[in-house]
């Protein structure tokens, strides 16, 4: 084994995420020998019993109130930063003027303007890595669809589906919580929360909207709030955008989909591809089942299954006989982050990137129209 490059992380909002990444550190031995390893040192936290998960999983590790005292350690090389969308924008230039590499949440800003006020920050520091976080496209299903797409293999696409939902906020009596209030969400809602779920693969294929109609939906008016009254709930549950892709001139139809209240759906990413000479759709509902339907002019329409191998898009120990899950997608992401971070100046070509700063420009130039779209009730733009 080659001596391993340390990379030593501080978090960011020690929620739900900042868990997964550190289970993810922890688990590094999974993977082969990349040349790399992360060493999560400092958490912070507003709310100091938010952090009590970290000390007790990694004594070591030091503890901050303040961002900002965090972001003054000079070991620290990058950061995971997982806060409400409402403060992203200072939080991320504030790490990026602190000279610190980024791995951030989307949607990476409330709205389009707070975006642009990052990705300005961005071009000052051209040296820092910056990155959104979006695990699902490491999934082997996805990544076989997304090698089908590089190898031609779809001929003449005439339809994308792409869509994540999940069911947890059918609940009506489901207390409020962040995600619902525009102030600290933002207008975009399901769609800011979830979107780059359901763009970032079509995105990377590069299927890019031209315009959309948007079809929002607030199904439950109401939650408890912290005394049980009730209080507006005020952001998008659902959302479906039609929109319409030019390729080359040819135009063709793609649906994104963002629900919080799927009834039965366990957190679901789903992609279709329709081709003149394959078609193809997944789901994480059935992670290791990818369906797909190759065609000849003139011969059968028959839809195929086959299992997927665990074949990541970083090795690990696990045998390809073995089902892939969540917490090795996030394993995979991080991995992909670690391996950019150490060896993008080395001129090695990776198996796959985190999303981009571009592939979120497009998200929020996507996301805006849909918010104008569904005010007008017309088609718009991009």
């Amino acid at each position: 084994m080659t001596a391993q490059r340390i990379i030593r992380f501080g978090i960011i909002g020690c929620g739900l995420m900042g868990r997964e990444f550190a289970s993810a550190a922890a688990r590094w031995i999974h993977l082969r020998d990349i040349g790399v390893r992360p060493q999560i040192v400092a958490v912070c936290d507003a709310n100091p019993d938010a952090m009590t998960w970290f000390t007790e999983a990694l004594p070591s590790v030091r503890t901050y109130t303040d961002y900002h005292d965090l972001l003054d350690e000079s070991e620290i090389e990058a950061i995971y930063c997982a806060v409400p969308h409402n403060l992203h924008q200072q939080f991320y230039v504030d790490i990026l003027r602190a000279g610190k590499h980024l791995l951030g949440e989307k949607p990476f800003g409330i709205d389009r303007e707070a975006y642009r006020v990052i990705a300005a920050e961005m071009a000052q520091h051209p040296d820092l890595l910056v990155r959104c976080s979006s695990e699902y496209p490491f999934f082997p299903g996805v990544q076989t669809i997304l090698a089908w797409a590089r190898e031609g293999r779809f001929g003449r696409v005439f339809e994308v589906e792409s869509g994540y939902w999940h069911c947890s906020d059918l609940n009506p009596m489901k207390p409020i919580n962040w995600k619902r209030r525009i102030a600290t969400c933002g207008e975009y809602g399901c769609i800011g929360d979830l979107g780059m779920h359901a763009v970032h693969a079509p995105l990377r294929m590069g299927f890019r909207a031209s315009n959309v109609r948007a079809l929002l939906t607030n199904i439950v008016p109401e939650r408890p709030g912290p005394d049980g009254a009730m209080v507006p709930c005020e952001t998008w549950d659902n959302a479906i955008l039609a929109c319409e892709v030019n390729d080359d001139g040819f135009i063709f139809p793609m649906s994104l989909s963002t629900k919080r209240i799927a009834p039965g759906h366990q957190s679901s990413m789903f992609l279709r591809i329709y081709g003149s000479e394959r078609s193809v759709e997944y789901t994480t509902k059935h992670p290791k089942q990818l369906r797909y339907l190759p065609y000849t002019p003139g011969g059968k329409q028959a839809w195929r299954e086959m299992d997927t191998l665990f074949t990541s898009t970083y090795p690990t120990i696990t045998g390809d006989i073995f089902e892939f899950g969540f917490t090795d997608a996030i394993l995979q992401m991080w991995a992909a982050f670690c391996d950019e971070l150490a060896h993008r100046r080395d001129g090695m070509q990776q198996p796959f990137y985190c999303a981009t700063p571009e592939e979120v420009a497009a998200s929020h130039d996507l996301f805006t129209a849909a918010l104008a779209s569904q005010r007008s009730g017309q088609t718009v733009t991009i």
